[in-house]
Order: C-alpha cells, then structure tokens, then sequence
C-alpha cells in the first residue's frame, strides 16, 4: 500500500532553515508528480509547492517563493522541502502529498514545523 513516511521540521528561529523529507513506498515514484501540503492552526490545508515527476518543473505557493525549494530524486524514492528564511506565518504541519490516477490523495504523517524565537 502506498506509504508517505516524512521527516525533518521542528522548532527554528525567524530566519532559519529546516528541511523536510518525504520517503514514499507501494507505489512507482517516478510516474507521479508530488506535492508539499501545510496547514495552520484555524486554517485551511493549503498547497506549499509541487515537482512533476522526473523534477522538470516546479510550483510554488506565492508565499513562499524565492524562499522554499522542493525537490526529488527518484533514485531514493524520496521528496525533499527545502525551508529558507523561515517566518513565523510558515508555522505549520506540513504533509507531503501524492494523487492517484484516480484522483485518491495520500498524505504523509505530518511533521510540526515552528517559527518563533
């Protein structure tokens, strides 16, 4: 079955950097886009960032661009967020995300990730 387990993210000062991992199973990485999902407390989930399937092309909510890098490698089976200049409006539980060809999401555990100093 298709699992999502992630790792990374924690507590960081306004201005730091964390990254998130996603390692994905039961299903062909390659043949799927993948996505980083956020949610804040009273807020709805809302889409951080997607890569296509082999890494060619990437989006970007508009508040985080320039700042947040997603990325893969399809070797490892595994999906990286990579967090610059971290704010305190990016305190979050962030999941990764992939969707089936029939439109079914799967999502990762969530990982907590907060800024504050």
């Amino acid at each position: 079955q298709v699992q999502l387990v992630q790792s990374g993210g924690g507590l960081v000062q306004p201005g730091g950097s964390l990254r998130l991992s996603c390692v994905a199973s039961g299903f062909t990485f390659s043949s799927y886009a993948m996505s980083w999902y956020r949610q804040a407390p009273g807020k709805e989930r809302e889409l951080v960032a997607g890569i296509s399937r082999f890494g060619g092309s990437t989006n970007y909510a508009d508040s985080v661009k320039g700042r947040f890098t997603i990325s893969r490698d399809n070797v490892k089976n595994t999906v990286y967020l990579q967090m610059n200049s971290l704010k305190p409006e990016d305190t979050a539980v962030y999941y990764c995300n992939v969707r089936n060809v029939r439109g079914t999401d799967y999502w990762g555990q969530g990982t907590q990730v907060t800024v504050s100093s």
